[in-house]
Parts: C-alpha cells; structure tokens; sequence
C-alpha cells in the first residue's frame, strides 16, 4: 500500500554517516522558489523601467558598447563580440537572448527611432537574422543621446553579477524612449505591450508638461493624437486609444496603406504599400492563399511581391476583371492581416514595481528622472569647476610670486617640508600645495599667466550659472525643456502613420448579414472607339436612356473625340473588337474608363491596343461588334475583298481570325449592319463604289470573301464600311503621294452620299475627288451620317468644309493637316 507523502515540517535527524537531513515543507519550498522566480522574470528581464524605457539586457548592451566605444563615427565590430563581452561581464545569460535583444534594437520596422546601427542581414518580419558571427553593429547616433553624461554622475551604479564590475541603474535617457519606441515583454502574471509613437510629437507634450504641471489629457493628446508606427499604415478608431492614454489599457486597429491602381490596360490591382505593424508581407500573401483556396476571398487572381530596397514595401494584389476593388479591399481587411488589432497594455517598472500607467503618467515619471538626471548632472559640474577654480587660484598664486615660491622649495628638506613652507607663507591649502610642487617649468611662461587668469574668470562665470540654476527648479525645467526640444529637432521624423475615426467593414465579425456583392453590376452602356484608338465607357443606367430620343440632347452637349465605331450592350457582356489583321478579340468593357454620356471630355478613356494587350505593334483596333446581335459583320480589305461573316456561332476562343487573308493584304475596315445597309469602298485613286450588302451572301469564319471593288494599278482601298444611306455623307482629302506624310495638309471636300451613283459588285466605282496639278492619291476618306468630324495629328478638332460639293469637285485647301475622320456621338 502506498503511503501519502508527508509536507508537514518534521525535525531534523542525522543518518549512520553523520549527514544532516532537513525535512521541509514542499508547499512551501514550490511557493517561495516560485515567487523568486517570478520576481527574478519581472525585474530583471520582462519589464522595461518606465525613466529610460530599457529592460535590463537592452540597457547592458548598450552600456556595454558605450565601453567599448562602438560610436557611430567608428567602424562596426561583430555582434558576436558585442554579445560576448555582455554576457561576460553583464548579463549572465544565453548569448543567444542577447543578441535576439540586440537584434530587436537595430530594426527599423519595430523601432522608431533604432538605437544600433546594424550591418548584414538583421532579418524581417517574415525571416530571422544571421548569425552574431555574420553581422557587425556599433551604436546609433540616438543612443549616443540615451547615454550621454554617464560620466558625471547622473545616475547611479550597481554591481555586476559577480560584485567585480558595476553597472548604470537606468540610463540618462535624453529623450522618452518607452513612448517613442514601445515595448513588449511578458513576465510572470503580468504583460506589457505599448505602441511607438513619433519622437516630436512625445517631445512637444513632455514640454507642454513641463511648462503646465496641470495639463489634462486631452491637452496632451492635441500633442499625440496616437501611435506613430515605424511601418507606417492606417490606425482607425481613436477611442481605444484614448482609452489607453487614459488607463494604460486599450486597444485600436491598424489598416494596411492600399491604392487602386492599373497593372496592365485591362487589370485592376491592389497596390499595399504599408502594412500593420508587426505584420509582414509573406505572412499576408499566405492568408491570402488560404482564403482564396477556401473561397473566403472572392475576385483575387494572384499576388505578387515587388518589394525591393530601392521603392520598399510593394505587394501587388491582381483583381478578376468585373470584380469591385473597394469591396474586394474590404474583404481582405476581414480575413486577413491587412487589418489587425494592437492592444496597448503599459505595464512597467516605477519605484522597483510593475505598474500601469497612461499617458499622463508615462511622461511625468520620464520627465522626473530627466529633471534629476539634470540636478545630478549640474551639482557634479559645480563640484568639478569649483575644484579647478581652487586649483587655477593657487597656480595663479604661485605664477605671481614664483621665485620666492623657487627658494622655499630650495630650502626645503623634502617634498613634505616643501608642503608646509607653501602652505604656511602663501596661505594655500593642501590641494594647492601639492599641485605646486607638481608644476612644470614650461607652465611659467607669461602665455600661462594669461591662460590661468582667463580661465579664471570662465570658470567662476560657470560656477555663478551653475549656482543659479541649481537654485531655480524653474531654471531647471526650462533647460530639460531646451535640451528635449534638442533631441526632437536632431533625431524627429515626420508622422507615418494615419490616423483616422473608424469605419465600419462590410460585414463585422461575427454578424450573419447577406453577402457582399463583389462584382461589379451589370449596366447598360455604350462602348465609344474614338479615330484616335481610345475606348470609353459611358454607363446609361436606366435601359430606356438607351432609346435615341432621350439620349440626343445630352449627346449635341458633349465634346468628344471623333468616333470610329460605337455599340450598345452593358458593361459585362462579352463583345469583339476586330482588327486590321483580321482578328476578333473577345474581352468585356467593365474595366473600361466611365464617362457620364453629357460630359465625355476630349482624348478621354484608354488606348485600346494597351487595353487589349496587342504584342503586335502593326496591329490595331478598326471596329467593335456585338457577339450576341443577329447582323452580319461587313470586313472590307486593303485589296478590295469584302466579306459578310455570318453572326452567330463564334469560335469558343479568346481571339480567332475572322477573314483569311492574302498576303500582303488588310482589313482596313469593318462595321455591323443589316442588309438594307450598302456597302461603301473608297480607293486611293479617288473612286467610290457602293451596293446593297444583300448581294454580298454570308460566310463562316475561315472564308477568304469575294471581289469587292476592281482596283487598278498603284491602287488601294483607302476605306471600307456598311453604312445607313439615309443623310450620309462622303469626306475626302486629296494630297500628293510624294510628299512627306504630315506635312501637306491637302484638299478637303464633304459631299452628299446621294451623289453619287451605286454599282455592282466587284466594279470600279465612280469618281469622288478630283485632283489638282501635283495631287495624284486620296490620303483619307470617310463616310457616314452627318455631320463628319475631324481630327488632327495632334488630338485636337480641325474644321471640315460644309457639305454641299459636288462628287468630282476637287475640294478645299485646308490649314492644318487632319490625321482621321469619325462622327460626333
């Protein structure tokens, strides 16, 4: 049978071998070891003191590099001696917490103000830092403020470990390095976690302070209306903030910095520029991933990390083409870090015990330390310059009489006897004696007398100043003051971080609401092709605004480029642009640039060859078509084919050719029409040939078309369309084929269509420009309803001459040259 064990305390004994045993109680041993423990993790390695923000490893570390003089004038050295001599003679802990300690204060991204100036491979957010025997560091020029003045005195010192070296207390601490860098640590029962915040902001509100004991919080906060994280990002909702100023404890949400940017023509992206702190960018992309394969997040088509040292933080999130970006944003900041929460618990050391402080708080105790490390510092200065002056006086003393101070030490026995024979005949006290008899003969020259005597005076000018200002608290303050706004003007940067009041996400956590429509709405439209390549979008919202009597007023109002093809159908159906290699490219307009339809400004919208994404610079957009309409599409070619592809029963492809081409040949142009509609070819040579698109019979896809206008020598179609007849009319520009192309501006001349005469198929047409003496090609031409609008080489309208002119009349001379034909909207 098992006997319980017995905690109760029981008398010691002695066994055979003469050995002691004493019987404790295990209670009371577990509870008193534990609570050593607990105190040795609070004080000496989990919370940092409130005056000089520090734990105790960071404080050792830097001490240890002040020794070893690693200033930021002087070349780095290797962390692996840095860590080594810590330890050593420190902190007598694993070199591995060490520099883990160290490494911390060189990182920018969690230090506002870093305190080491590392070089190698000190990690991210996302990958650890190289070895201590890979990296070098020395201190930053911050630091240099942290510890300046140990030598005088400011603060207290402490033995080493082992009682054989001593070690500062706190450091002096120039600036508030807990507000400004934050912290993090636990211990035992206990936490602390506070954000950092801008060093001139904390500088401007410690001053404020400074100068009104009585200051509220709400008067400190005009100073620090919140954290200023070294990562930049977007806080939203400042009650949680507020809060933690208040009561040391709070909570607020940081936001990632992301734009809406295009990636291609025809691709949306989200462009994350800054992230939460404390939150890196491999670990985004992996919570991205995962809601993408769980189908949490919806409308995300790849990710992509584009930051390097140069531009910085640059990941690049891809949107599906039809999806919003703000709703796609939005469920992002749901699922995944780009939204993340901090929550401020400012527990640290005050007196030798954790405590929990705001705002009000954190800066008085920081601001009492700095008024005694100021007190300390100005009595040890006193003391020195008092000491010297003693010593200065008694040179003086001895310069002014020296040959009767040469006998007395002549005649004297010894140095002892020397002593009190200058004591006794110049009255000089011990001190002055004895730095007498220690005079070079090199100090006796009459340069040293004028030395001495202005030091003299310098130094009882700064023993007075001294004096009065270690009598004046008010003198004091102002100089803490001073040399805080000092630190804030060498070392401040400007805000990163945005602050703004929450907003709410599309869904909050832990609600059930409908879901969110993340694709963008399918609304009628009009799809523009200006003769300049660019395509607009112009969204009609009510289907009856797409009737023509409700939508001409607005259109007479508009200014707009010349159009070479337009269509109606909504912003998500899938529709076809043809170009002059004979291909059909589906893609769908939602990604398009929106106008309002009275407002469509000149050179508005987007190419359309980058918004296709054509690798072929030859190729270009002549005209778009509808995929789902039941008219055929009229394709007319560079020599003279036509073809009419039957509609309906498109290839099942992105893009496919729609006309087999001869070599040589292109399509130089294509429209949508019915078979009332006639089909019109101009050449180069000035004729004109037109007849009903009923004679031209359909054809598949992979047809090669008929004959459609017999063409001489040298001759070419210049232009080709299926048009409505009805108040049509014909444009043309004459000019010289051996002139250079743009420099001629050539003849111009707008006729009616009735006037000229239809022919069959496959003819030559009839006359529609007649040259002048050195004209021998028709450079441009065009043909559709009235009126025709012009466009210069340079994108800005140019006037035609009114309609009226007979088929074969040569026309007017322009003034500048016209690059394209289309009609207004």
């Amino acid at each position: 049978m098992t006997t319980p064990l017995d905690t109760t305390a029981a008398a010691g004994s002695a066994d055979s071998s003469g050995e002691r045993i004493q019987d404790v109680d295990v209670a009371d041993e577990m509870q008193g070891s534990f609570l050593e423990y607990a105190y040795s993790v609070i004080y000496s390695r989990a919370l940092p003191d409130a005056r000089d923000g520090l734990k105790p490893v960071q404080r050792r570390i830097l001490y240890q590099m002040t020794e070893m003089g690693l200033r930021p004038e002087r070349g780095h050295v290797k962390s692996a001696r840095v860590t080594g001599e810590v330890m050593g003679k420190l902190h007598p802990h694993g070199d591995s917490s060490i520099y883990d300690a160290m490494v911390r204060l060189t990182q920018s991204f969690i230090m506002r103000v870093p305190l080491i100036d590392g070089h190698g491979n000190f990690g991210s957010l996302d990958d650890g830092p190289a070895a201590a025997r890979y990296t070098e560091a020395r201190l930053a020029p911050a630091a240099m403020a942290m510890t300046a003045d140990l030598d005088e005195d400011v603060v207290d010192f402490i033995p080493n470990y082992d009682n054989q070296l001593t070690q500062p207390e706190v450091l002096p601490a120039a600036f508030p390095n807990l507000l400004v860098n934050g912290a993090s640590g636990i211990a035992v029962g206990m936490a602390t976690n506070m954000a950092p915040h801008n060093l001139i902001e904390v500088v401007g509100a410690a001053r404020h302070l400074l100068e009104n004991p009585g200051a509220s919080l709400d008067d400190l906060m005009s100073f620090v209306p919140g954290p200023d994280l070294p990562t930049g990002g977007t806080i939203i909702g400042l009650s949680g903030v507020r809060d933690a100023y208040e009561t040391g404890r709070g909570s607020f949400k940081t936001r990632a910095r992301v734009s809406i940017e295009s990636i291609t023509a025809r691709k949306t992206g989200l462009v994350v520029t800054e992230l939460p702190y404390m939150v890196g960018a491999e670990k985004v992309i992996e919570k991205i991933k995962d809601g993408v394969a769980s189908k949490k997040l919806s409308g995300i088509s790849d990710v992509t990390d584009l930051t390097d040292r140069r531009h910085g933080l640059r990941l690049v999130i891809g949107i599906k083409t039809g999806f919003n970006p703000e709703a796609v944003l939005e469920q992002l900041y749901r699922y995944t870090p780009l939204e993340d929460q901090f929550n401020i618990n400012a527990v640290a050391l005050v007196d030798g015990g954790p405590k929990t402080l705001g705002l009000r708080e954190l800066l008085q105790v920081y601001l009492d330390h700095r008024i005694s490390v100021i007190t300390r510092r100005s009595r040890y200065r006193l003391a020195r310059r008092e000491e010297r002056l003693h010593l200065v006086e008694g040179l003086l003393v001895a310069i002014l009489d020296i040959d009767e101070v040469i006998q007395v030490i002549r005649a004297s026995d010894d140095g002892e006897q020397a002593r009190v024979k200058l004591m006794d005949v110049f009255e000089l006290s011990q001190l002055q004696a004895e730095y007498i008899l220690e005079l070079r003969l090199r100090r006796l020259t009459r340069f040293s007398r004028i030395e001495l005597e202005a030091e003299r005076d310098q130094l009882r000018t700064e023993i007075a100043q001294l004096r009065e200002l270690l009598g004046s608290p008010t003198r004091l303050r102002e100089l803490v003051s001073n040399e805080l706004d000092e630190v804030a003007e060498r070392f401040g940067t400007p805000r990163r971080t945005l602050l703004t009041e929450a907003r709410p996400s599309v869904a909050a956590a832990g609600t059930r609401k409908a879901g969110v429509i993340l694709e963008l709405a399918d609304v009628p439209c009009r799809v523009l092709l200006s003769t300049t390549g660019r395509a607009i979008r112009v969204d009609l919202g009510d289907p009856s605004a797409l009737s023509a009597d409700r939508a001409e007023p607005a259109r007479r109002r508009s200014r707009h480029d010349a159009i070479r093809s337009s269509l109606t159908t909504t912003s998500r159906t899938e529709i076809g642009a043809i170009t002059n290699l004979g291909r059909i490219i589906r893609f769908s307009p939602v990604d398009l640039p929106v106008a309002p339809e009275n407002s469509i400004q000149l050179g508005a919208g987007r190419s359309i060859e980058e918004y296709m994404a054509l690798s072929n610079r030859k190729e270009r957009v002549l005209a778009l078509v509808s995929l789902d309409s039941e008219q055929p599409v009229a394709i007319g070619t560079r020599q003279g084919v036509v073809k009419r592809v039957a509609a309906g029963n498109w290839p099942n492809r992105p893009d496919f050719e729609v006309i087999a081409l001869k070599p040589g040949d292109e399509v130089v142009g294509a429209a949508q029409g019915s078979d009332s509609d006639e089909l019109v070819f101009i050449t180069s040579l000035a004729q004109l040939l037109h007849f009903p698109a009923s004679s031209v019979r359909p054809q598949g896809v992979a047809a090669g078309g008929v004959a459609g206008v017999s063409l001489g020598a040298k001759d070419a179609v210049v232009f080709f369309s299926s048009i409505d007849p009805a108040d049509a009319v014909v444009a043309t520009i004459s000019t010289s084929s051996i002139t250079l192309a743009g420099t001629d501006p050539g003849r111009a001349k707008v006729s009616a269509f009735t006037e000229f005469p239809g022919k069959g198929r496959a003819t030559g047409g009839v006359r529609a420009h007649a040259f002048l003496k050195g004209e021998d090609s028709v450079s441009l031409a065009w043909v559709g309803p009235a009126p025709a609008l012009a466009v210069g080489t340079d994108g800005s309208l140019r006037k035609l001459p009114e309609a009226g002119s007979k088929r074969d009349a040569s026309g007017t001379q322009l003034d500048a040259v016209i690059g394209s034909i289309g009609t207004s909207l």
